[in-house]
Parts: structure tokens; C-alpha cells; sequence
């Protein structure tokens, strides 16, 4: 950049040479990706996290800032193969090279990201996590189907919760494998023979929890379009609370774990059996109910027939009902010009009482305290600093530094530093130091005189 001769070269500062080093730095690089193994991990008090990313020949020294590390997906620890994003930049105090990582992700994970989030964009572009296209799961089930391992702790959580639950519920399992590079092929023909047999009202599809290589066969397009093509209901519950899938976005119900898939799947037997002997009681109670009042209207008319002609009855009804409605306006009205009166009455009132005047009464109080309160406080500030002046003066005053400006002079011993008040505490040969009121000097001792 400085094609010049020694002698003709600009001299740089140390803080110089680092700042355009770093500004030269940020200019060329302004966001990289770089691999590597984390070292040396810091986790000060402040939150930030500082280390050193290494491979086989190299390293840099990093620095990560706590506003960053609310994306982190893990925990970064010591031995830890990461991909960070980062600016390249220089610490200019002590002139250390560095990167400035923005984003963090753990290698071999990120491809497998990046496949899931293009994956999810396009179903999801294509409409198949709509909660429109989703069924309804059934409250009780006919037959509950599980795909998963038959060996897994999975399925060994699913059974023992449906057995506690209803044990009366018929189970069917399809083994597949839930992870390896035959698992989606199982898993989606497993989706294929139970829609086909139609023989189980809803699909529980689980596995335990893993990493993100481990749930791979659940992230799979195939496996995610066998669910979303299935006529049988499907609960998915892969993985742990934290974990999420393609397959919990498509399925009709997504469950934290296999154990919530199996609670949502089957329903609470005591909770069913409670509910058919309340809704038997109350239908005994109905029934009774309605023997009781159709046998009292089917006396009451026997007795009506007997006494009264229909005829007279209509006519009777029909002169009640003219009375009733002309009772009805008239209440009515009542009640409008009762509600119209309070209107005005509570409208009178809000007139009174309206906050704008005493507001702004409060806010001429208030200017006028804080006037006040701005005098006082400069009146104060002034007696303070004509205090200060004064007291000043006088430690001026009875300073000895005063007393030597008026011609006097402090004479002490050059070695011992003691104050020399009388010719009898002097020696021939003595080095004495003497203070003036501007500067000082030595002297040694010759001739001595004691008055």
C-alpha cells in the first residue's frame, strides 16, 4: 500500500498501525464462515464468551458478545467441532488478530439444519402445516396404531401410559426403524399398510429423544408427505420437549414426547366411567322428570275439557293477551324515560366533575414549585461556593508556603530530614537543605555561632 523508500515512508503509532490494520481488516472481511474446534473457553462474569478455534496447524482467538448467544442452539464447551459467522477484526490494545463471531452452530449439524429449514419453507409454502387440513383425533378410539421400534424405550413409555389409562383400547404396533438409512423407507411404508388395513382409528408416530442426525428420518420429504397423505388421524411424538420435527409439523397433533402422544391418543378410563354413570343417573332423572310432567298436563287438560268449552278458552286467552301487551308498553316506556333521565343525570354529573380545569391548576402549581425549587437550589450553590472562596483565604493565610513567600526560609538536616531550629543542633561539615518560597538549595556547613 506504501511503495515508498525507507526515508520517505509515513511513521505509524503503535495505536495508528492497529487501527488501520483492523479498519483494513473489516473492509475486506466483512462476514466468513470458518470451521473448527473450540479451546481455551472463558465465561467472565460479563457474559460474553471468549476462546480459541482451532484445526490441525492453526488457531485465531475469538470473542462472541452475550447479545449473540441468544440463537445458540447448544452450549459451547471445550473440544466442541463448530462453524461459526463471523467479522474478522483486530483488538487494537494489545494488537491481537481476532474474529467477532456472530452465530455459532455445532458442525455437522448445520448441513442437516439447512435441509430442515428448506424443507419446512417449502411445505409450508405448500400449505401442508395449515391447521385447516388437520383431523380432529378421536375422544375414543376403536384401535390405537403405534409406529416405532419395538425395542426402544419409546414404546415401552407408550404402553405402560395407555395401559394406565385404558387398557380396554386394542393396540397394534408397526415396527420400523427410527433412525439409520432404511428408516424412512420403513416409516413411510409402515404409514402406507396402516392406512391401507384401516384398522386403527388413530396413528401414534414416536421415537426417544436425540440429536439432529438421530431424528433425520422423521426431517425426511417422504416421510413428512406419507403423513400429511394419511386418512387416519397421526400424533407425532419424537424426540423430547425441546426437539422439533417435520413430522410434529405435519401430523395432526404434534406431543412433546411419546408419553404425551399416548396421553392425547387414548382417554382416561375412571374419567369415562364417572361420565357414563352421571349421564345414566340424569337420564333416569329426565325420564322421570318427563313421566311426571306429562302425566300432570294430561290431568290438567282432562279437567280443562271438562269445565271449560274450547271456544270460551281462545277468547279469554285472546282478551289476556291484549292486557299483557298493553302492560308490556307501558313498562316499557317507564323504563325509557327512567334510563333517559339517568343519562342526563349522570351526564351533569361528568360535566362537573371534569379533571381538565384541576389538571390544569396542578400543572401551574407544578411550574411554579419547580421555579422555586431552581432558585433555591442557585441560591444555595452560590452561598456554597462564597464559602468555599472564604475558607480558601484562610487556610492561604496559615499555610507556612505563605510565611516563605514573605522572605523566611526552612533549613533541615539534607540526611535525616530534621527541621534545624537552633546553631547548637549544626556540626562542622553538615549538609543542610534550605526551602525558599520559590525553589530550594543545599549548603555545608563551615564556621558555627552560638548566640
Amino acid at each position: 500500500m506504501f511503495n515508498l523508500s525507507s526515508e520517505q515512508a509515513p511513521i505509524f503509532s503503535v495505536t495508528e498501525l492497529n487501527r488501520e490494520t483492523k479498519r483494513l481488516l473489516n473492509q475486506h472481511f466483512l462476514s466468513i464462515r470458518v470451521e473448527g474446534e473450540i479451546s481455551n473457553l472463558s465465561t467472565p462474569s460479563s457474559g460474553h464468551i471468549y476462546f480459541s478455534l482451532k484445526d490441525a496447524n492453526a488457531q485465531v482467538r475469538c470473542a462472541m458478545f452475550r447479545m449473540h448467544q441468544r440463537r445458540l442452539a447448544f452450549k459451547p464447551t471445550n473440544g466442541k467441532q463448530v462453524i461459526v459467522t463471523a467479522q474478522v477484526s483486530l483488538y487494537e490494545p494489545r494488537g491481537d488478530y481476532q474474529l467477532i463471531v456472530e452465530a455459532m452452530e455445532e458442525a455437522g449439524a448445520g448441513a442437516l439444519r439447512q435441509a430442515f429449514e428448506r424443507l419446512k419453507q417449502k411445505l409450508l409454502a405448500e400449505g401442508l402445516f395449515e391447521p385447516s387440513r388437520k383431523q380432529a383425533i378421536p375422544s375414543l378410539p376403536a384401535q390405537i396404531g403405534i409406529i416405532t421400534s419395538p425395542t426402544g424405550a419409546a414404546i415401552h413409555d407408550i404402553m405402560t401410559v395407555l395401559k394406565r389409562r385404558f387398557p380396554a383400547i386394542p393396540v397394534v404396533i408397526y415396527p420400523v426403524a427410527v433412525q439409520g438409512d432404511g428408516a424412512k423407507a420403513e416409516i413411510v411404508k409402515a404409514l402406507q399398510t396402516a392406512n391401507q388395513r384401516q384398522e386403527a382409528d388413530v396413528l401414534i408416530v414416536a421415537r426417544g429423544g436425540g440429536s439432529l442426525e438421530d431424528l433425520q428420518a422423521f426431517n425426511e420429504e417422504s416421510v413428512a408427505r406419507a403423513i400429511a397423505a394419511s386418512q387416519i388421524p397421526i400424533i407425532s411424538g419424537v424426540g423430547h420437549e425441546v426437539d422439533f420435527t417435520i413430522s410434529d409439523f405435519v401430523a395432526d397433533l404434534r406431543a412433546p414426547t411419546p408419553s404425551a402422544a399416548a396421553e392425547h391418543a387414548a382417554p382416561e378410563q375412571n374419567e369415562w366411567l364417572n361420565s357414563f354413570r352421571a349421564y345414566e343417573a340424569r337420564l333416569q332423572q329426565l325420564i322421570q322428570q318427563k313421566l311426571t310432567q306429562h302425566k300432570q298436563a294430561l290431568d290438567w287438560l282432562n279437567r280443562s275439557l271438562q269445565q271449560q268449552h274450547p271456544g270460551q278458552q281462545l277468547q279469554r286467552n285472546a282478551q289476556r293477551l291484549d292486557e299483557l301487551e298493553n302492560r308490556l308498553q307501558r313498562i316499557w316506556r317507564q323504563q325509557l324515560q327512567q334510563c333517559q333521565a339517568q343519562l342526563e343525570a349522570k351526564s351533569q354529573a361528568l360535566t362537573r366533575h371534569n379533571p381538565a380545569e384541576k389538571i390544569c391548576q396542578q400543572q401551574q402549581k407544578l411550574l411554579y414549585f419547580e421555579e422555586r425549587i431552581k432558585r433555591a437550589m442557585q441560591q444555595k450553590l452560590e452561598q456554597l461556593q462564597r464559602r468555599q472562596a472564604g475558607i480558601c483565604q484562610t487556610l492561604h493565610a496559615v499555610s507556612p508556603l505563605a510565611t516563605l513567600e514573605r522572605g523566611y526560609a526552612i533549613v533541615s538536616d539534607r540526611q535525616s530530614g530534621e527541621i534545624i531550629k537552633s546553631s547548637r543542633q549544626l556540626n562542622p561539615g553538615d549538609i543542610l537543605e534550605t526551602r525558599l518560597g520559590e525553589g530550594r538549595y543545599t549548603s555545608q556547613v563551615k564556621e558555627i555561632e552560638h548566640d
